[in-house]
């Protein structure tokens, strides 16, 4: 799979590469007891299926095979580039439909390796946009996306991933992540994660083991004016995140008419802002039971220790918490700490796996976790290299942090992205063969509470006719952890909904341009009491031409709107021509 961009790039010809780019800058990340489960079962009936078995990592020489497949040849791209692009915009919400204009300059890179060893993409930019007199500020961006591994020996690789991109700050304000010029409750997002693997097996039994750590960071932003006048909730500032696993088991048919399991982990995220921490302790047994040569039955049960807590903020005189000058709350470091969740005891669950060819699986599972019922489930299916279709139906509690960690570490090592033409910011999901993913509902809010987690995502991306196309939708709710006694009590119990959907659609118009178009919507219902539903949407086109060698021209056009109960409506048109030397 290759970038939205590398995609153009064949239609803009070779000196024109990657229009749209995504950066590194990775997620920590968490595994939770069930994700581990699903994956141990899955490889167990893709070899009992026939999968294909392990080659030789020895030397980075050429595979042979089908040249049309690029997984099977050596291939390594790098292409920097500058940009230059000149914005005009305008606000049709406030009567004036005054015509606003700024300039931006952007530099960046895209680079993608794909041999026997090494399997990675990243792509980064940084843009600074000049506001001029027309009361816009300057300002600067980085985005990107990468993710990547590096099989150092058959038994040992390393995987590595990020993510730079922008957030909204509290759910009860517009986030319009593709909204040109100035922009209320909207951060920027920094993260990176990245460990080593041993996988091996020992006289039949196969032995997996895997350590991470990561770093997460938001910086500080204007909420602007909240539904109900509310004060803004706590921003999430930094995290550190480690987590490390281990399990052995033998897949079905080796020794044993059923495959058989036995795993244990530790997850835990430590937050800067008032002292947040997650911490996970597991350990459980799973099996695998085959009903015929494609179905199975699959459950696990275990024991799972699992603890928020928190610590207050320093207080005034009058007991009300004091925040810096960024609006986040002081931690008072003398303060005991208050759990805010605190479950230990028995987990299980239990369910099927279903899987006709390695194109295909699906599963579903039903259990106990967290102190209530769970439901998880999966659903791949690849008809062609150029189709994929992904599903997944989670249940978890993390932090901001983890909860984009989970996301990223979904995406494979060759991805399909888009960016907004017009303010350069990364679209909602990442498409890939190896699996797909969708951030918006990560990127809701910075809230530094942690959450229970629960929802469904789905992707689906093909090549047809020409056409290159993908689509993405999911639901995803939180309920937020806080301790009555703290400083973030507004939050405690509440329950944040969001529901949102994005698609791009282009096509090559000839061996020097293209277009490519893009939609997103986006509806958040905030549990915190005052705050109505906000929804944001938008659509943009683009046009990509090859003027000569390493040149090339854009021209874009957009709409942008927001509308939340009891506040004004906000639509925003906006057009775009650019020029792109890439070297």
């Amino acid at each position: 799979m290759k970038n939205k961009n590398q995609i153009s790039q064949k239609w803009l010809g070779k000196s024109c590469k990657n229009y749209k780019i995504i950066l590194l800058c990775g997620a920590s990340m968490m595994i939770t007891p069930s994700a581990f489960a699903q994956q141990l079962q899955s490889e167990f009936s893709q070899d009992f299926t026939g999968a294909d078995s392990f080659q030789d990592v020895s030397s980075d020489d050429t595979v042979t095979g089908n040249d049309s497949n690029t997984s099977s040849r050596r291939r390594a791209e790098f292409t920097p580039y500058i940009e230059v692009t000149q914005v005009a915009f305008t606000d049709f919400s406030d009567g004036s439909s005054d015509v606003l204009t700024y300039s931006s300059v952007a530099v960046g890179a895209d680079a993608s390796i794909e041999t026997r060893r090494a399997q990675g993409q990243i792509n980064v930019r940084y843009e600074r946009l000049f506001g001029y007199d027309s009361g816009l500020q300057d300002q600067d961006f980085v985005t990107g996306l990468a993710r990547g591994n590096y099989r150092v020996t058959r038994e040992l690789s390393i995987e590595a991933g990020g993510i730079a991109t922008r957030s909204g700050l509290d759910s009860r304000g517009p986030t319009a992540f593709n909204q040109v010029g100035n922009q209320d409750n909207v951060t920027q997002v920094y993260s990176a994660y990245a460990g080593p693997t041993v996988s091996t097996n020992i006289s039949g039994v196969d032995f997996n083991a895997q350590y991470l750590v990561g770093y997460t960071r938001v910086e500080s932003g204007d909420t602007g004016i909240l539904a109900g006048g509310g004060a803004p909730i706590d921003f999430f500032s930094e995290s550190f995140s480690q987590s490390a696993n281990l399990n052995f088991g033998q897949q079905p048919g080796r020794a044993l008419p059923f495959g058989w399991a036995i795993g244990a982990g530790f997850n835990q995220e430590d937050g800067d802002q008032l002292d947040q921490r997650f911490r996970d302790i597991f350990v459980r047994a799973d099996v695998t039971v085959p009903l015929s040569s494609t179905l199975f039955a699959v459950g696990g049960i275990g024991y799972e220790d699992v603890e928020v807590s928190e610590r207050d903020a320093l207080r005034d005189a009058a007991g009300v918490p004091i925040a810096d000058d960024s609006g986040r709350l002081i931690t008072d470091e003398g303060s005991p700490r208050l759990v805010t969740l605190e479950e230990d005891g028995i987990i299980w669950d239990a369910g099927v796996l279903w899987r006709p060819s390695r194109r295909t699986s699906v599963e579903a599972r039903f259990g106990r976790r967290f102190g209530s019922d769970t439901y998880t489930g999966s659903l791949s299916y690849q008809p062609n290299d150029r189709t994929s279709f992904n599903v997944s139906a989670f249940d978890s509690v993390s932090g901001f942090g983890s909860l984009i960690n989970d996301n990223l570490q979904s995406i494979g090592t060759q991805f399909d992205s888009f960016r907004n033409p017009l303010s350069g910011n990364i679209g909602g999901c990442a498409f890939s063969r190896d699996g797909s993913s969708c951030f918006n509902g990560a990127l809701q809010t910075a809230a530094s509470a942690n959450f229970r987690s629960r929802g469904i995502t789905g992707t689906l991306s093909t090549r047809i006719g020409g056409w290159d196309a993908g689509i993405g939708g999911g639901y995803n709710r939180r309920r937020f952890f806080a301790s009555d006694l703290g400083a973030q009590a507004l939050l405690n119990g509440a329950v944040d909904e969001n529901y949102f959907a994005t698609a791009f659609l282009g096509r090559s118009l000839g061996s020097s341009s293209s277009i490519e178009t893009n939609f997103y919507y986006n509806l958040n219902d905030s549990g915190i009491a005052g705050a109505g539903n906000v929804t944001t949407y938008g659509f943009n086109a683009a046009y990509f031409r090859q003027i000569i060698a390493g040149l090339s021209a854009t021209a874009a056009v957009g709409v942008d709107a927001f509308e939340q109960d009891d506040f004004d409506d906000s639509v925003t048109a906006s057009a775009l021509l650019g020029l792109r030397y890439s070297f």
